[in-house]
């Protein structure tokens, strides 16, 4: 069969780091053993059970089964709107502000190619998300990474960032809480976030995916709630951490008008509608009770404490994290993430993700995902136990 070969702009993507994780895994897997896994991020609990009925009483209705409006329906615009005012106090207008996603990652990937030419400066946090490269790949843009430091709590430093690469510079990405590292972002860096923006023309992108997942009583702060922040840029949010909707594909962009126009106009030309049932039912997530969002904060604040807990016992000196389901774990003395993430899998059958998989400043760090039940937490924990570097 004669092959075809894949364009430059394929083979400029950045290479899937953790496809040979998963491989590595899988082969455990086969072989018989038990493995823990608490490499990926994918929610391990169902959808509420009132969004699952939505969307299926919606599925049956015909005028779901016909294109809807290119741009999304108007009531999830509202139903994301309102949203904002209820929990943030953050006023929208659901007609310009708001922006429909086929996912958060959708959305993250495409922004670049809207506001990037070949050749323009993307800031991006390092460790961070992987696929924001893919964005800056995709619009063959440069990238500038912002360390994110352990004595910084995690949050860029700005002074970092010299004059040539501030005035290059057209889009900046954040993400709090964050992911790898558990971070969440206060007040006065979002205030500095939108000074720094509003004096060298930057379009901000807060990666808002784990905005309902905060611990010990402190709630993630939105960048929209800072004041100017819709002036300089807008929030990206997911309904797949929130509401157990990973596999569902539903998301918006919520802020900067002009950058929304932008968003709908690419989606226009690549899209043709999101499933109008889908849409019924991320509204009736957003405007229906949220007990189900408090009942898995807790959760996942349980699984963080018997972890967390469990591994200090051991001697490790492992830091909680504030927000998301990441735990972001040092690693022991004298290994690399990679070399550490093999002997918890080969010695234990517990898979971790190494943080040099994040970013040149992941390394020396193993994320963790609070995404298993806490009998299997305990069970890692005793695993990590019988490890000869842990023993006392």
């Amino acid at each position: 069969m004669k092959q075809f070969q894949p364009s430059e702009l394929l083979n400029s993507l950045p290479k899937q780091f953790f496809a040979s994780l998963v491989k590595k895994v899988g082969q455990f897997v086969d072989e018989g053993h038990d493995v823990i896994n608490l490499g990926q991020g994918n929610p391990d609990q169902p959808t509420p059970e009132h969004i699952v009925r939505s969307i299926q009483e919606a599925a049956a209705k015909p005028v779901n089964h016909k294109y809807s409006p290119f741009q999304g329906q108007r009531y999830l615009k509202q139903a994301a709107a309102d949203f904002y005012q209820r929990e943030y106090g953050v006023t929208i207008d659901p007609n310009s502000e708001v922006a429909i996603l086929f996912g958060g990652k959708a959305g993250l990937v495409e922004i670049p190619q809207c506001l990037l030419n070949p050749g323009d400066t993307m800031l991006v946090p390092d460790p961070g998300y992987p696929d924001y490269w893919s964005g800056v790949a995709l619009a063959k843009a440069e990238m500038v990474t912002m360390p994110l430091r352990e004595q910084n709590n995690f949050l860029p430093d700005f002074k970092e960032l010299n004059l040539e690469t501030l005035e290059k510079a057209k889009l900046m990405y954040l993400n709090y809480p964050n992911n790898p590292t558990g971070a969440t972002a206060t007040k006065e860096f979002f205030e500095e976030t939108v000074l720094l923006a509003n004096q060298n023309d930057i379009c901000v992108v807060h990666d808002f995916a784990y905005g309902a997942i905060g611990f010990d009583g402190e709630r993630p702060l939105s960048f929209l709630q800072v004041k100017g922040a819709k002036e300089v840029g807008i929030e990206i949010y997911t309904l797949s951490k929130t509401y157990n909707m990973a596999g569902w594909r539903v998301g918006f962009a919520i802020g900067n008008a002009s950058v929304i126009s932008a968003i709908e106009l690419l989606q226009d030309h690549m899209y043709v509608s999101l499933f109008g049932a889908v849409q019924e039912a991320a509204a009736t997530a957003l405007t229906e009770s949220q007990e189900c969002v408090h009942e898995l904060n807790d959760l996942y604040e349980r699984r963080r404490n018997v972890l967390i807990d469990g591994l200090q016992g051991l001697g490790w000196q492992v830091t909680a994290p504030k927000g998301s389901f990441f735990a972001w774990l040092k690693v022991p003395a004298g290994l690399t993430s990679e070399q550490f993430a093999d002997i918890l899998l080969e010695q234990a059958h517990i898979m971790v993700a190494p943080g040099i998989g994040f970013g040149e400043f992941g390394e020396g760090f193993v994320r963790v995902g609070l995404l298993s039940s806490e009998e299997r937490l305990e069970e890692a924990v005793r695993r990590i136990s019988k490890l000869e570097i842990f023993k006392k």
